[in-house]
């Protein structure tokens, strides 16, 4: 497998962007990018939704704090984003994040703000990590997992709203967030994950996002 792999988001069409998913798209997101990035400001402390076992907000945590063991459940996002080649985007969490700092992961994920749409938070966030907006962002329902992450000693208990879609424009990441990025084949992804340290909830809301991941980047995955 190439040390670095092909980066290029703009090779010839192989997808049909005018596809019926059968997915609950929302809306089309044609959105300058930085609008989505300063839509919503970082606030000092960064508050969460906390939820119940039937993802119905309760409350709000700050971040750190409920990653701390035990561990808080809460609401997140997954982003899996997509060329008009059919490859998956990944990126490498940037080495300074106090969260899995250095391995691989999904297009983005994170977490809405209080009060704040997961659709909406997931199309802000990739902006701010990848500076490109998703040209089609479609719902693929959600997840949910408690996964103890042994590098840091941090937990991930969240209710996960995943979300699948396509990339048409260059990638511009923002350092302080992103290390490296990659788009990459099914098979290319099998390598990748052989070789290198994942994010621990990776292939949890992979698996669980597949049937959509299948629904906008064809059966090869």
């Amino acid at each position: 497998m190439p040390q670095s792999l092909p980066t290029d988001p703009t090779a010839p069409a192989g997808l049909d962007t005018g596809l019926d998913t059968g997915l609950d798209t929302g809306l089309d997101v044609e959105t300058d990018v930085d609008a989505v990035a300063d839509a919503a400001g970082t606030p000092e402390e960064i508050l969460l939704e906390l939820v119940d076992d039937e993802g119905v907000t309760i409350g709000t945590a700050e971040k750190h704090w409920a990653h701390q063991q035990p561990g808080r459940l809460h609401r997140a996002f997954s982003v899996f984003l997509f060329d008009r080649q059919g490859r998956m985007l990944l990126q490498r969490r940037a080495l300074g994040k106090y969260h899995s700092p250095g391995v691989w992961s999904n297009t983005c994920c994170g977490h809405p703000y209080p009060d704040e749409p997961p659709f909406v938070a997931a199309a802000r966030r990739t902006a701010e990590e990848l500076g490109v907006a998703p040209a089609l962002l479609c719902e693929a329902g959600t997840v949910r997992y408690d996964l103890p992450d042994e590098a840091t000693g941090l937990i991930e208990r969240e209710w996960n709203h995943l979300f699948v879609g396509l990339v048409t424009a260059p990638v511009r990441p923002n350092p302080d967030e992103v290390d490296d990025y990659a788009f990459v084949t099914a098979e290319e992804l099998r390598e990748l994950e052989a070789e290198r340290p994942f994010s621990v909830w990776f292939r949890t809301v992979f698996e669980a996002a597949l049937p959509g991941i299948r629904e906008i980047a064809g059966k090869d995955w």
